[in-house]
C-alpha cells in the first residue's frame, strides 16, 4: 500500500493510522529511501526525527525522480535495497508512476497536487482537540492548493461535508465539498494555505471580520503563511490561532503512517 493521495484511504484506514499514535512501538528494522525536493523545513524535520525514533536507517537520494530514467526501471533497480520510500516531488504524476511500479510502500511527503501527511496530521488535530472529524465544521479558505486539494480528497474518503470559500471562478463540483464565495454558516475551524503565484487577482485575504461571521472559529494557518496575502492580519494575535505547537503533531502522525505502511 502507498500513500500518494488521500483518496486511497477510508475511515477504517485513517482511524487505524491515528490509533498507532497512542500505541507503543519497539524499534523497527528497515531502510528508508529519502528524497526531498525544496526546503519543507517542518516536514523534513519531523520525518528525519521519525526515522530516528523508529530505528529506521535512511539514505538520501537527492532528486530521485528528476532523472530521465523510466519510473519502472528506477523502482526495479532500487526496490531490493529499501523497505519504504519517502519522497517530496513536485511532479505528482511522476511520483504516482513510481509508486505504481514499486513493490515497496511509497509516501508522498508533498507533491504539486497534494500534501497527504500534512492534512492527515491536521485532521488528527481536529479530531482530538476540537470535535470528532465527522462532526467538525471545517472551512477551507482561498484558491485550491495542494494542501486544500488533499482536504478535498479526505472529504471524499471520509464523507465529510466541508465548506470551501474562494472566488466564484475557482468553484468546482466535488462530492462533499460545498464551494461558496462568502461564508454562509458557522465553522469550528478555518484552514488557509499560501497562495500560488498570480492568485491575487482571484483571491481574497481572510480577515477577522470573516472569522467573526463564522463564530470566531479556530484558525489553522498552514505554514509558511504570508500576512497580507492569504491572511490579512497576524494570526498569532488571533485568540483562537491553533498555535505553533499544533505542527508538533507531524512527528507522531508521520511515525504512525510509517508503521502502518511497513506492516502491510
Amino acid at each position: 500500500m502507498n500513500l500518494i493521495d488521500l483518496s486511497q484511504l477510508n475511515t477504517e484506514r485513517v482511524r487505524a493510522i491515528w490509533a498507532l499514535v497512542d500505541t507503543p512501538c519497539r524499534p523497527l528494522q528497515g531502510k528508508v529511501a529519502w528524497s526531498f525536493e525544496g526546503n519543507g523545513i517542518r516536514t523534513r524535520t519531523s520525518f528525519i526525527q521519525a526515522f530516528q525514533e523508529l530505528g529506521l536507517s535512511f539514505v538520501e537520494l537527492p532528486n530521485l525522480l528528476k532523472t530521465p530514467e523510466r519510473a519502472a526501471d528506477l523502482a526495479g533497480y532500487l526496490d531490493p535495497f529499501y523497505d519504504v520510500y519517502v519522497v517530496r516531488e513536485s511532479n505528482h504524476q511522476r511520483l504516482a508512476e513510481f509508486a505504481f511500479a514499486s513493490q515497496r510502500p511509497v509516501i508522498n511527503a508533498m507533491s504539486g497536487l497534494g500534501h497527504p501527511c500534512e492534512v492527515l496530521t491536521d485532521a488528527f488535530y481536529i479530531d482530538r482537540s476540537i470535535a470528532p472529524i465527522e462532526q467538525a465544521r471545517i472551512c477551507l479558505w482561498g484558491p485550491t492548493t495542494n494542501v486544500l486539494r488533499s482536504w478535498h480528497e479526505l472529504a471524499f474518503s471520509l464523507q465529510l461535508p466541508i465548506m470551501h470559500i474562494c472566488d466564484e471562478r475557482l468553484h468546482e463540483t466535488l462530492p462533499y465539498v460545498e464551494f461558496a464565495s462568502t461564508p454562509s454558516r458557522a465553522a469550528d475551524i478555518v484552514i488557509t494555505d499560501g497562495w500560488p503565484g498570480g492568485a491575487e487577482a482571484m483571491a481574497k485575504s481572510l480577515t477577522v471580520a470573516d472569522l467573526d461571521c463564522m463564530g470566531m472559529p479556530m484558525l489553522l494557518a498552514t505554514p509558511p503563511f504570508s500576512i497580507g496575502r492569504e491572511i490579512a492580519f497576524d494570526p498569532v494575535q488571533y485568540p483562537r490561532f491553533s498555535g505553533y505547537s499544533q505542527k508538533s503533531l507531524l512527528l507522531p502522525v508521520q511515525k504512525a503512517i510509517l508503521r502502518y505502511l511497513l506492516a502491510r
